[in-house]
């Protein structure tokens, strides 16, 4: 069973989904099985282990603000309860919300921003420190610019 399951990991997703299209259609209960099975795993690559599921929630979440937009579906644009103490307190608590998501979405790009920063300083750094290779290198060495 691990040979078939190595062997359809090697060619792939459009493997796996063959397969499970074919167990619905020779018996829906094995393709539900095959489904259950690539949902729980993981291999159909909708994060964790074989993505980036930051970067995704990222494309769902601007996703989801344009058609918020669209719409016309931002802050006060929500129908009215009947109580204006409850609508207030609703945007209140709506707009706080938005800014710390803007805060919390500035905060990560500081981090990746410094996180890039170390890995390039990090990358420099060991570029400078390397010894040069060639015959420049040896001449340099040497103090005999001519090699």
């Amino acid at each position: 069973m691990s040979d078939v399951v190595s062997r359809l990991d090697e060619w792939g997703k459009p493997a796996w989904i063959t397969l499970m299209v074919l167990g619905f259609m020779v018996f829906w209960p094995v393709g539900l099985l095959i489904l259950g099975y690539l949902i729980w795993s993981g291999r159909m690559a909708c994060g964790g282990r074989f993505g980036d599921r930051s970067e995704w929630q990222q494309r769902m979440a601007a996703r989801w603000e344009r058609k918020m937009d669209r719409f016309g579906m931002r802050g006060a644009a929500y129908s009215s309860s009947g109580n204006a103490a409850f609508d207030e307190y609703r945007d209140e608590t709506l707009k706080r919300l938005e800014e710390e998501q803007r805060e919390f979405r500035t905060f990560l790009e500081r981090l990746r921003m410094a996180k890039d920063r170390a890995e390039f300083d990090q990358f420099m750094t060991e570029r400078r420190n390397r010894p040069e290779d060639g015959p420049q290198g040896h001449a340099a060495q040497n103090g005999n610019p001519a090699g």
